[in-house]
């Protein structure tokens, strides 16, 4: 799931801390006043920041913190208009300030965290942390560590966080949804199922929980991730990857009809992916035209992909194409040298077209990279003979009867018909 999908709450959370954060307290508790006219200037830039008129605020709180510097909520207020003015530069540095000033002011430390999420990699966990420390009951800052902490990789950090937070208010649907997340990007998939499913008990309609349920479940394989994707697309009809996800489970179940129903709704702007899918449920239909079909627009929108151009000679080869075959092959192994199982296609497009030279090049270069298997000594002995190369074929033909141990009886028996042959060729010309 992706995280800015699923962390819509992020702004709305910031909104509602930061209005409450108007009202920012000193460490005592009680509301921090001054004399006026300071008191007269403060008012101001509280009834504009009500209307959300930030840049009315600015003025009188500028003029507040003129007179005096050290005045923490002032600058805390700045900060606040600064981020309804979206210059975060300048609402980073009067939250700092606002913390450094007094350093139990927990909102400073809370906003800060929060406008440094996702803007600043790591760079919100220590205010974040702060605000834990200094909000001990409160699940909010918990979870904005727990999000904070995810974003530097620290994953047991985030789920230790979130875990805190959902202690502190299990019915908190975001606290769920995004423990749950965390734990599917921890491979800990059980564990997500059980958070995703609690956080729809919470909000059954949620898009994000239902996609996040969906694979936690595809990860686990079971069978009822269909149905999870499914209920998710309901909502969410346009998610391309999700509908993709779901096809390719529909055809691991062998449901081809119903795998490219799905994938008929990614038309007419379907990416690479999906198109390699459509072509493998093809194949396995057994319609190599039109798999052949969807190889190509796929090359086309990713011609860099070489398991794509790879498919796509496989595929030739299948139709009997072989000049397309070879070209699509040689591609590959032009970028991928150590392509094993194109040099094996490529030796087979080469042998089926009678191109016996090219076929033994491609399965030395093939032997190269591994041990040669019964087939394609038989292949290697077949081109010998072809090409009259006596002594050549005899060995090749007696290292295939070595690996293969009788296994494939047919040519078992070719190859001893041959050997007999080629063996009087030999015994004649000596």
């Amino acid at each position: 799931m992706k995280r800015a999908a699923r962390r819509w709450w992020l702004a709305v959370g910031l909104a509602a801390v930061c209005v409450a954060g108007v009202c920012a307290q000193n460490p005592r508790g009680t509301q921090q006043k001054v004399g006026n006219p300071l008191n007269d200037l403060l008012n101001q830039a509280r009834e504009a920041i009500a209307r959300k008129d930030f840049e009315a605020a600015l003025a009188p709180l500028q003029r507040v913190i003129a007179e005096q510097p050290d005045f923490a909520y002032a600058h805390f207020q700045l900060g606040y208009a600064f981020t309804g003015l979206k210059r975060w530069d300048d609402a980073k540095r009067e939250y700092s300030r606002a913390a450094e000033l007094d350093p139990r002011m927990a909102e400073a430390y809370l906003n800060l965290g929060m406008l440094l999420l996702g803007r600043e990699r790591g760079a919100a966990v220590a205010p974040l942390r702060k605000a834990v420390e200094l909000l001990p009951s409160q699940s909010r800052p918990r979870l904005l560590l727990g999000v904070a902490l995810e974003e530097t990789d620290d994953l047991a950090g985030a789920i230790d966080a979130l875990k805190g937070a959902a202690t502190l208010d299990p019915q908190d649907f975001d606290i769920r949804a995004e423990l749950g997340a965390v734990f599917l990007r921890a491979q800990r998939c059980p564990e997500a199922e059980v958070e995703f499913r609690a956080a729809l008990s919470l909000q059954p309609d949620s898009p994000a929980a239902r996609l996040g349920l969906a694979n936690a479940l595809n990860a686990r394989h079971k069978p009822e991730a269909a149905a999870a994707y499914r209920s998710y697309l309901e909502r969410k009809p346009a998610d391309k990857e999700a509908r993709a996800r779901l096809a390719r489970l529909l055809s691991e179940a062998k449901q081809y009809d119903a795998a490219l129903a799905e994938l008929d709704r990614l038309e007419p702007d379907p990416d690479a992916d999906s198109l390699a899918l459509r072509a493998d449920i093809l194949i396995a239909r057994k319609k190599p035209d039109d798999a052949l079909d969807a190889l190509r627009r796929a090359v086309a929108l990713a011609p860099r992909r070489l398991d794509l151009r790879e498919g796509l000679g496989r595929t030739y080869l299948e139709k009997k194409d072989y000049a397309s075959a070879q070209k699509e092959l040689q591609a590959v192994l032009a970028s991928d040298r150590d392509n094993v199982p194109a040099w094996k296609d490529l030796s087979t497009a080469y042998y089926l077209d009678g191109n016996c030279p090219a076929a033994l090049a491609a399965l030395q270069e093939l032997e190269r990279r591994e041990p040669l298997s019964a087939g394609a000594w038989f292949v290697r002995a077949t081109c010998y003979d072809k090409l009259k190369n006596v002594p050549e074929a005899i060995a090749a033909y007696e290292k295939f009867r070595e690996v293969d141990q009788g296994r494939d009886f047919n040519q078992d028996w070719q190859a001893e018909q041959r050997l007999k042959t080629l063996r009087r060729i030999q015994d004649k010309k000596h």
